[in-house]
């Protein structure tokens, strides 16, 4: 059997309150878990410090997934994720295993959170609101106003939305709960998230600083649901923060304190298929022919993928192969890793728009090659973070909106294309200039290079679009509709994509599981305590 990861111990604890619950039927129940990205190891850890006999299996020889670590020679980077908001939620649990997130992590909060590139002209966003009121002031005179107006009326939204993300929706009944009905009112019902932003800004440019946000969906602003104004909300009102060593070291921190309740970790170990008996799932089989059994499956590997390489199309029924490639998807991103031997005086996070943000945006939608005016997102994580690059020299991460592989578009033809135009694009619209005598390490990933190398289906980075069609019971469910004994952790669950939503699908599922077996968990706790 493959061995299991080792991590390095980052704070020395070796705190176990591992409860050993067997549930109503005697013995102690066992879980498998396909895939080690944030998801899987949070469901990992939750379950394991239940009591239940946890077993995870990741193809990949690091864990993380989409949220692993890269690294390039002395260099490192964060795959996928590099925005952490809604600490409080990761906090909470850690809280549940009576654990602090600070004796696994080191938080840096920013200010500014970022800086915006338009067209134009620039601006900080800022986290404290009178000095974010007098940088609209600064570049959209009269509007710096409508700030407190947005902060007021967003945060009624996001507390009646937050408890929506805390529960499943595994039937149609499910919607008149009452917690959603008392959301309903607030949930902007066919509009979009650049249509509300019409409600407090008239300047598009200012609209787009509070609507860029739908690309940790990988929507449109024009197109993504209004509900989602909770993004930019949360950012100015609870903060956005960096872990230092990079965003990586959180599901990391997850796999140690599974290990530390007695879950078992198996990296380098693909799963073959899932084993169904009837309509059940009963256990996995690995690519190397052995088979291993539980009581239930946990599904973390991306949802597209899992439905077309891990069961047998026929048991899929809605999810078939070629059903799924008929759903809406994300974009896709076109990825730069660079390893430079300099530093650089600019903010952590940098975003530039496309001069025609809205042409570039829709062409990126209709799967058409947008390789000039393009938009793109830099973290410089070296000015707050030394663990990334040597002194002296910067890890940069480069991200590029592009189309997803529906259409088609033929890589390794406009690879080089995109990456001119990506330097070009930094010479000529920010403070890093000409980096390209300064590349010492490099690494690209295309759209085809997440389909084929990181198993993301179509290689929509963000996952199933959420479109108001693709949304809570619309949406594949935490405990999985077409087998029983089998849950889904993910952006391809319930309550959608980005870090916090993947904490609170892992949450959701694994409490599923827990009430399934009558075992004591801990309930979520109403936004006001979590924030008290």
């Amino acid at each position: 059997m493959p061995g299991r990861i080792a991590l390095p111990a980052q704070c020395g604890c070796s705190y176990s309150r591992t409860m050993n619950y067997s549930g109503s039927h005697g013995k102690r129940k066992s879980v498998l878990i396909v895939g080690a990205g944030p998801g899987g190891l949070a469901t990992a850890m939750l379950l394991a410090q239940r009591g239940f006999r946890v077993q995870v299996f990741e193809k990949q020889e690091v864990v993380g997934g989409r949220n692993a670590e890269v690294r390039l020679g002395d260099y490192r980077f964060d795959l996928g994720p590099t925005f952490l908001m809604m600490k409080f939620l990761l906090d909470e649990l850690f809280a549940e295993g009576g654990r602090k997130s600070a004796d696994y992590l080191q938080f840096k909060k920013l200010d500014p959170l970022y800086a915006l590139s338009f067209a134009d002209k620039s601006m900080l966003v800022r986290s404290e609101p009178e000095a974010m009121k007098a940088e609209i002031e600064k570049y959209f005179p009269g509007e710096g106003a409508n700030l407190g107006k947005f902060l007021a009326r967003e945060r009624e939204r996001f507390e009646k939305l937050y408890p929506c993300l805390q529960r499943p929706y595994g039937s149609l009944a499910s919607l008149i709960s009452p917690t959603l009905l008392a959301a309903a009112p607030h949930i902007a019902a066919g509009r979009s998230l650049y249509g509300v932003l019409g409600d407090y800004f008239k300047s598009e440019e200012l609209r787009l600083a509070f609507t860029f946000q739908s690309k940790y969906l990988g929507m449109s602003p024009w197109d993504c649901p209004g509900l989602f104004t909770m993004i930019p909300y949360t950012e100015h009102a609870h903060g956005i923060y960096h872990v230092m060593g990079g965003l990586s070291r959180i599901p990391q921190a997850f796999a140690e304190v599974a290990r530390e309740e007695g879950a078992e970790i198996h990296t380098s170990t693909p799963v073959a298929r899932v084993l169904v008996e009837g309509r059940r799932a009963v256990g996995v089989e690995l690519v190397n022919g052995e088979k291993v059994y539980g009581d239930d499956v946990v599904l973390n590997a991306d949802f597209g993928h899992a439905m077309a390489t891990l069961f047998d199309p026929k048991d899929l029924g809605r999810y078939q192969p070629e059903k799924m490639r008929k759903r809406k998807f994300s974009c896709s991103t076109f990825m730069m890793y660079l390893g430079l031997d300099r530093t650089y005086d600019s903010q952590h996070h940098t975003i530039v728009f496309a001069r025609d943000y809205k042409g570039n945006i829709g062409a990126i939608g209709r799967g058409e090659e947008s390789f000039e005016d393009i938009s793109l997102y830099v973290r410089n994580a070296a000015v707050s973070d030394p663990h990334g690059a040597p002194p002296g020299h910067s890890a940069l991460y480069i991200l590029v909106p592009v189309a997803n592989n529906r259409t088609g578009i033929e890589w390794p033809l406009y690879r080089q294309q995109l990456r001119e135009s990506v330097l070009r694009t930094l010479r000529e619209r920010t403070p890093f200039g000409d980096i390209t005598p300064h590349i010492q390490k490099e690494l690209i990933v295309t759209p085809e290079d997440w389909e084929q190398k990181y198993s993301v289906f179509l290689g929509a980075t963000f996952n199933m679009a959420h479109s108001w069609d693709q949304m809570l019971s619309l949406r594949p469910h935490n405990a999985f509709e077409q087998f029983a004994n089998c849950y889904l952790v993910g952006g391809g669950t319930h309550p959608g994509s980005g870090l916090p939503t993947i904490f609170e699908s892992a949450r959701i599922s694994a409490n599923l599981i827990c009430q399934k077996y009558e075992i004591p968990h801990p309930a979520a706790k109403p936004l006001e305590l979590v924030l008290a």
